[in-house]
């Protein structure tokens, strides 16, 4: 038996004939591969190749659905109408309309009827359901009324939970949670493993930020990446400087029950690089779940 979370995001509508033109030239993946039957997760950067946000697009019906950071949806609105231009797109703010919910692992895309396949989609309810377009390890997520969402999601058998399974989940894989582990215009994406994510399209073309991203990876110019990381002790704060020898290796981000995630210089990240510490915490770089050591 699965369990189901709701989770605190925003949702945006994209409606318009020139909606996949429009995102395409903006975010970091291929905006033309979205369908009913398929989501992608991709980032909006700043032109300079910096975070600013990332998210979810569904299609449904004549709409896209835009699953977004709680709290941010305002500024993505924003940042989206500024490019709009003569584009035949139309963006509305639906977060009062819909919830978004977990179902975390791989009981969670066997409960909805969905293969093990990142961004694999279907119609659930009046929604849509999908498994989550960075991994498939992560579960599935479904887009619903807020009216009828949990009859929906209990018709299928599932039950309510807290969002601390799928949490802890998502720290073992190393998948960052937006501005918890993010800094907005100062992180690069493949220091998040957005590479790694199904985040980017390394063959559309050109897109906003795409310079600095291409030539991250071609050059070889990564020296952090964030990590999972276990914790021999009280949780650092996230922002908590992470130590070697009295030199900075890196910084803490979110983290929850002796897991969490640290930005770190990849020499950290040596088996022999020697022990870290994140104020008086001892941190050990681990291996993300589902993946060999």
């Amino acid at each position: 038996m699965a369990d189901y979370t709701f989770l605190d995001r925003d949702v945006l509508r994209l409606t318009g004939e020139d909606r996949a033109a429009f995102l395409q030239g903006l975010v970091s993946n291929d905006m033309r591969k979205v369908a009913p039957g398929r989501a992608v997760f991709a980032a909006f950067l700043t032109p300079q190749g910096k975070y600013l946000h990332d998210f979810h697009v569904v299609a449904l019906g004549d709409a896209w659905l835009i699953d977004c950071e709680a709290g941010r949806g305002a500024d993505l609105f924003r940042r989206l109408r500024m490019y709009r231009l003569r584009s035949r797109v139309e963006l509305a703010d639906v977060t009062a309309d819909w919830a978004v919910a977990a179902i975390p692992g791989g009981a969670g895309n066997a409960a909805l009827g969905l293969p093990d396949e990142p961004g694999a989609a279907r119609a659930l309810a009046d929604g849509i359901a999908h498994v989550d377009a960075r991994t498939a390890a992560l579960g599935a997520r479904a887009l619903l009324p807020k009216a009828s969402a949990k009859a929906a999601l209990e018709g299928l058998g599932l039950t309510e939970t807290g969002p601390e399974a799928w949490d802890r989940l998502r720290l073992a894989l190393g998948v960052p949670d937006g501005t918890r582990d993010l800094v907005p215009e100062k992180t690069v994406l493949l220091e998040a493993n957005y590479d790694s994510l199904n985040a980017i399209a390394w063959d559309k073309g050109c897109y906003m930020g795409q310079e600095l991203t291409a030539r991250t990876r071609y050059r070889g110019l990564l020296k952090k990446r964030l990590a999972p990381v276990e914790l021999d002790g009280p949780a650092p704060e996230p922002g908590t400087p992470i130590l070697r020898d009295g030199r900075e290796a890196g910084e803490m981000r979110s983290s929850r029950d002796g897991i969490g995630l640290a930005l770190l210089r990849l020499e950290a990240l040596e088996g022999d690089a020697g022990p870290l510490l994140a104020g008086e915490t001892p941190v050990r770089p681990a291996t993300p779940a589902g993946k060999a050591a």
